[in-house]
């Protein structure tokens, strides 16, 4: 079951980035909670308590998953993974081939 649904589209240059909404309760989280950017649903699980908030932007082929939290002006882009409890926050930029995981 899904637990957010794209809205709002904005034009970043050449990228389409969707504010994202909760649409079930999950985590921290509660329906219709506003969160951060995505270019699409393959960059945020459905499943688990992984949130993106804020001004964050996920894009290209990055994803993040299980109980991740990327938040405040953070990035993820490329083919970087955010998962496990880990937290990218404030203004970190993580990209390329990187993995950030764990606690």
């Amino acid at each position: 079951m899904k637990k957010y649904e794209l809205v709002d589209p904005k034009q970043f240059g050449d990228v389409t980035l969707y504010r994202i909404k909760a649409i079930k309760d999950f985590g921290d989280v509660k329906a219709g909670e506003i969160g951060g950017h995505l270019e699409s649903e393959n960059n945020l699980s459905h499943d688990g308590k992984a949130w993106v908030s804020g001004d964050a932007e996920v894009s290209g082929k990055a994803w993040v998953s299980d109980d991740a939290k990327v938040s405040g002006k953070a990035w993820v882009s490329g083919d970087a993974w955010v998962s496990g409890d880990a937290e990218v926050f404030g203004n970190a930029r993580v990209s390329g081939d990187a993995k950030v995981a764990g606690n």
